[in-house]
């Protein structure tokens, strides 16, 4: 199996003042290729940090960071930026859509700054959001659409130039119970296609979707495993069909 992250002994320190807050202590993980993994923690915990980092959004202080074979801890901006746009889909808890523009050009910004031709990012960007489901809603803005289907015009954005990893960040915070059931039901096809998925949560259930949870407690990783629940599921339909 191929490691797409490699963390090895990670830390992040912030000056506040005089005072120095270790965000992230020392934190060596490994993701693989298709995994699904889950990072929770309390708040404090250093998870927001560390998803920072792995999406490429902040450097550690100390430590390395390989992403899909790039040596990303010690890159500049522009570098980090470049990786950002080509390895990261990026899904958020408020969707950060662009207001005035329609789902489908929501949807092709990343391929504007990758350099596609026109033509090219319309075929992908109506791709992708038939593969969400909102195949007939392109030409929808946000305020046109339920919560569920902005994340999915977000999920789709974050597909849409085929990133490395899908980096989301509490991705049903501001969604009802049947809304949320049904985004991550999204995310198991995204998964089964083949699509790499961090997700960071604080929500139990919401874990529970991922195959594998990190618990971070101040600033290390206080567990790492399979989630088993998930893992009887899948083996139970694989002896059924």
């Amino acid at each position: 199996m191929k490691s797409i992250i490699e963390l090895s002994n990670i830390a992040k320190a912030y000056k506040i003042g005089t005072e120095e807050i270790h965000a992230l202590r020392s934190v060596s993980l490994e993701i693989f290729k298709n995994e699904y993994v889950a990072l929770m923690g309390p708040s404090g915990s250093g998870k927001s940090t560390l998803m920072n980092i792995l999406g490429c959004l902040d450097s550690p202080s100390s430590g390395e960071y390989i992403l899909n074979n790039l040596a990303v801890a010690k890159m500049l901006d522009n570098d980090l930026a470049e990786v950002r746009n080509k390895e990261i889909g990026f899904v958020f808890q408020s969707f950060n859509l662009l207001p005035r523009s329609t789902a489908l050009d929501n949807v092709i910004l990343p391929l504007i700054y990758a350099g596609y031709s026109k033509a090219d990012r319309l075929k992908r960007g109506k791709e992708v959001l038939e593969q969400v489901g909102l195949g007939d809603r392109i030409l929808h803005k946000p305020n046109e659409l339920s919560g569920g289907q902005r994340q999915r015009v977000a999920i789709a954005r974050a597909l849409v130039n085929n990133p490395a990893i899908i980096l989301a960040d509490e991705p049903t915070g501001n969604l009802d119970s049947k809304t949320s059931v049904e985004i991550m039901g999204l995310f198991e096809e995204i998964h089964k296609n083949g699509n790499t998925i961090i997700l960071v949560t604080h929500e139990e259930d919401i874990a529970q979707h991922a195959h594998r949870i990190v618990r971070l407690k101040d600033g290390v990783v206080e567990r790492d495993y399979k989630n088993e629940t998930i893992t009887i599921v899948s083996n139970r339909l694989e002896h059924e069909h």
